[in-house]
């Protein structure tokens, strides 16, 4: 999917939501074991939260390690889960949350597997070991790096605001800077937290047109409305994800009617935040 046709999605749904598919087994209704130790369930549960959510959000976002920790058969639920976005809602985003980034080869194999074997359209990279640990997978053709820059987690004030002693440069301006060079905004997006909100105007002056995905807004406490004050641009340039407040809005048999009312309060909020841009 390129710039332009998420763009045109944003501005048909009302929507810049990303649904953070982090299914945890241990929180998916008990109800649709029909075992001890089926599988099966994850994925009916994460297809239910997908036809409920589908016309309120233009992405997805599957945690891999909640699929990982699952061994062979979460891998085959991953699978299942974006083939079956992609039979059924094809205008869909799909992220891999997966926070790769190795030397080059092993960049090479981790791209390969999540644009190649598995169909997303973007993966989260870590920069921290630079340029070719991330230019392997930039050389898929209508494919997306989403790069860490400033995260949520209250760990990111142990490095990720490091300055520099003569530039005054934070870090994570130092990876914006640096890391702009290695794509542009159809190619590339970047992580900002939805907790470091006021941030955003600083990321703004170094990248003013690129995408950022944007987590930790509902149960990590982030503010929609300073992150659209802040950080929106003239094409949205958002993806805000929210996952936990979503997916386990209702732990009883209305679980996805729960998650799509969750979801749908958001898309209202958002449509009234791109009401200059629709």
């Amino acid at each position: 999917m390129n710039r332009e046709e998420l763009f045109e999605n944003i501005k048909r749904k009302k929507s810049f939501l990303c649904v953070g598919l982090d299914t945890d087994v241990n929180k998916i209704p008990e109800f649709l074991f029909d075992q001890e130790g089926e599988l099966d369930p994850i994925f009916e549960f994460n297809k239910a939260i997908i036809d409920a959510t589908a016309d309120l959000c233009v992405a997805y976002k599957p945690n891999i390690a909640f699929y990982e920790s699952l061994g062979v058969q979460g891998w085959d639920v991953l699978e299942r889960t974006v083939e079956y976005i992609r039979s059924n809602y094809p205008d869909q985003f799909i992220i891999a949350d997966a926070k790769r980034g190795d030397i080059g080869n092993t960049s090479a194999m981790y791209a390969r597997t999540f644009f190649g074997a598995i169909d997303f359209d973007s993966v989260t990279v870590a920069p921290y070991m630079g340029e070719d640990s991330v230019s392997p997978f930039l050389t898929y053709e209508g494919k997306w790096v989403t790069l860490l820059a400033l995260t949520s987690n209250k760990g990111a004030f142990d490095f990720q605001f490091m300055e520099d002693k003569e530039s005054g440069e934070r870090l994570f301006e130092k990876v914006l800077n640096t890391s702009k060079k290695w794509g542009d905004e159809n190619n590339m997006m970047y992580v900002v937290g939805a907790t470091k909100a006021e941030m955003l105007s600083d990321i703004r002056a170094i990248i003013p047109n690129h995408f950022l995905l944007v987590p930790g807004i509902g149960a990590q406490g982030g503010s929609l409305e300073e992150v659209v004050k802040y950080g929106m641009n003239d094409q949205c340039g958002l993806l805000v994800n929210s996952s936990r407040a979503i997916l386990y809005a209702s732990s009883g048999e209305d679980y996805a009617a729960a998650a799509r009312q969750e979801a749908l309060k958001v898309q209202k909020q958002m449509e009234d935040c791109l009401k200059n841009l629709l």
